[in-house]
């Protein structure tokens, strides 16, 4: 059967109840789509976890974690900018540290990655923009 990502409704339910969101793949260059939708997404009022194992420090004001099981605090959303072969192994991860939601950002599908996240019990959105979908759904805040 074919992968759907969760109706509109659905996922807006998942952002407005989102607190935490790792994001993998976070660049600390400002100029990447990665740091620009993570920098929206904080303005927005989101906590943004930086995971990026190339990146000491921090980037957007927040610690920077080598992986998603460094991270001390429970995660809601791991928003992933990776190449879509990379995106199973952040899914087994994600599942690991119970994690609700899979998003994998516009323009990266990977069904393994689909199926890890949803047999570990959790939703999985694909090649959707998480500041994309935040700004139609939820608007301004």
């Amino acid at each position: 059967m074919a992968f759907e990502n969760p109706d509109r409704e659905q996922i807006k339910e998942i952002l407005e109840q989102a607190g935490n969101i790792a994001v993998v793949g976070l660049s600390d260059k400002s100029d990447r789509t990665s740091y620009m939708v993570a920098a929206a997404m904080q303005q927005k009022g989101y906590r943004i976890i930086p995971v990026n194992p190339s990146v000491q420090g921090e980037i957007l004001g927040e610690k920077v974690y080598a992986s998603l099981s460094d991270i001390p605090e429970p995660i809601d959303i791991v928003n992933v900018f990776r190449r879509s072969e990379h995106t199973p192994e952040v899914a087994r991860e994600a599942v690991q540290i119970g994690a609700k939601v899979l998003w994998l950002q516009q323009g990266i599908v990977s069904e393994e990655a689909g199926s890890i996240a949803a047999e570990g019990g959790l939703t999985v959105i694909m090649d959707r923009c998480i500041k994309v979908e935040d700004s139609i759904l939820l608007g301004k805040r």
